[in-house]
């Protein structure tokens, strides 16, 4: 049974794969749709990603850092979605040259985008290493 850290994780990735499903049937309707496909990949991906982190919580040992872990793994993987959804509305592409190619958006728009989605990527990196650090942990006491 989850409790705590480890339920909530679980129900934000049921809750952002469903964000994503919502996304992807408005696909069509983005002022750039392929933008918009990427941001409904991205929260279906993160949601199942915030599900498996749910189920493998109770295994870390994060000592002092969980809040910090948890917090990080959440807001990055929302940022990141809000960042990509906002760049399929506004049709942005400095930060994503590939999806975003023959679009632009204003400055003000390219500005909150970037700095959605390259914090939340830092952040979410910066939370998975922690998460791995944290079983580390747990697999050297599991061997004393």
């Amino acid at each position: 049974m989850l409790s705590g850290n480890a339920r909530r994780l679980c129900w934000h990735g049921v809750f952002l794969f469903l964000l994503g499903l919502l996304n992807g049937a408005l696909v069509p309707y983005f002022t750039n749709p392929r933008m918009g496909l990427s941001a409904h990949l991205a929260a279906v991906q993160s949601g199942m990603a915030l599900l498996i982190f749910g189920f493998l919580w109770p295994h870390l040992r994060l000592r002092a850092r969980e809040r910090a872990t948890l917090l990080l793994v959440l807001v990055s993987t929302y940022a990141i979605w809000v960042a990509l959804a906002l760049a399929a509305v506004f049709g942005t592409s400095r930060a994503t040259p590939i999806a975003g190619a023959g679009f632009e958006g204003g400055a003000v728009q390219e500005g909150i985008v970037t700095i959605l989605l390259y914090a939340g990527s830092v952040g979410l990196i910066a939370g998975v290493v922690l998460m791995l650090a944290g079983l580390g942990r747990s697999a050297a006491s599991d061997r004393s």
